[in-house]
């Protein structure tokens, strides 16, 4: 007879994790985790890392949910190994080998394939993604074998490193802009060397502001105690660091989180960020038009009490 399971006591918590997403756990599995040793009511993440990918993966909570979308459209970087010589069909360790080619590739093939993918490119999406066609995800097509076809979409590679690790294996470094596929970049150069490639292991070091250095495992969350899990967690306005910032008197805070405009001496700005200073607390963004802040996604009373409550309570 199976013991019956301890149910969790769920509570209201508000802030951002930066979780090293460990090898082999979806990213929704790893937030599921993160969300039950923090006994979290709501709980998203900004973008998912592939099972066989590593790294920066910001998991959000409570209020920080309202903010995931920014870091979905945020430039990221990846350090990979690719394999040459050998095609799969999924573009990584996981799918069948459906092609191999002899590998002759020297120090100018690196150099001068690097030039050639730095800056914009265009790239088609891989059928073993979560795109969506015709309402269903590509992966799912890809799963009874049918091809559909994709439009080719326009990114930016900032920056792009590759080395030589051996006759067969390059090392992949590279900056990359939002909706960028790093298994169809490592097989596109494979594909510019002559030989084809799949990736052997892939690692987000960094996302946004966010880099590795800062991200915390799951083993070591696990490990602690709740109060210094609970001290892990960024503030849900370390979403919005590259914002402008503005802070609002008592009379103006409460008026901005009804929704209503207020008038100000502020030049126009696409992006703020909107604080209260009586008590010092984040209100929600905004944009700045013809000196008019305009709200945008508003915090609600009760998850700024809640966070500043949290904020009293965490050593």
């Amino acid at each position: 007879m199976n013991a019956p399971r301890t149910r969790v006591q769920r509570r209201p918590v508000h802030g951002v994790l930066l979780l090293d997403k460990p090898l082999g756990l979806s990213s929704n599995q790893a937030l599921q985790k993160a969300k039950w040793l923090l006994r979290a009511e709501k709980a998203g993440h900004t973008g998912t890392l592939d099972p066989l990918a590593t790294g920066v993966l910001p998991l959000c909570f409570g209020s920080a949910t309202k903010f995931s979308q920014l870091h979905l459209d945020a430039d990221k970087t990846y350090e990979a190994r690719a394999r040459l010589g050998v095609k799969t069909a999924t573009g990584d360790a996981e799918g069948d080998v459906i092609a191999e080619r002899p590998v002759a590739v020297a120090a100018d093939d690196l150099a001068r394939v690097q030039s050639q993918f730095t800056g914009p490119i265009r790239q088609v999406p891989p059928m073993h993604s979560a795109l969506k066609k015709d309402g269903k995800a590509l992966y799912e097509y890809a799963r009874e074998g049918i091809e559909v076809e994709r439009a080719p979409r326009d990114v930016v590679i900032y920056k792009l490193a590759l080395a030589a690790l051996s006759d067969i294996d390059i090392r992949i470094e590279a900056s990359v802009s939002k909706g960028t596929y790093i298994r169809t970049l490592g097989e596109d150069i494979g594909e510019a060397l002559g030989c084809g490639a799949h990736l052997t292991s892939l690692r987000r070091t960094a996302t946004g502001g966010f880099d590795v250095s800062q991200c915390i495992t799951l083993e070591a969350l696990e490990a602690m105690s709740e109060d210094e899990r609970l001290a892990c967690l960024l503030p849900t306005e370390a979403l919005v660091a590259d914002h402008t910032r503005v802070t609002l008197g008592a009379e103006d805070a409460g008026r901005f989180l009804s929704g209503l405009r207020r008038r100000g001496p502020w030049p126009d700005a696409p992006a703020v960020a909107v604080f209260g200073n009586e008590p010092e607390a984040f209100l929600g963004t905004a944009h700045v038009k013809a000196g008019e802040l305009i709200p945008g996604r508003l915090l609600s009373p009760i998850e700024i009490q809640q966070t500043l409550l949290l904020t009293e309570a965490t050593p």
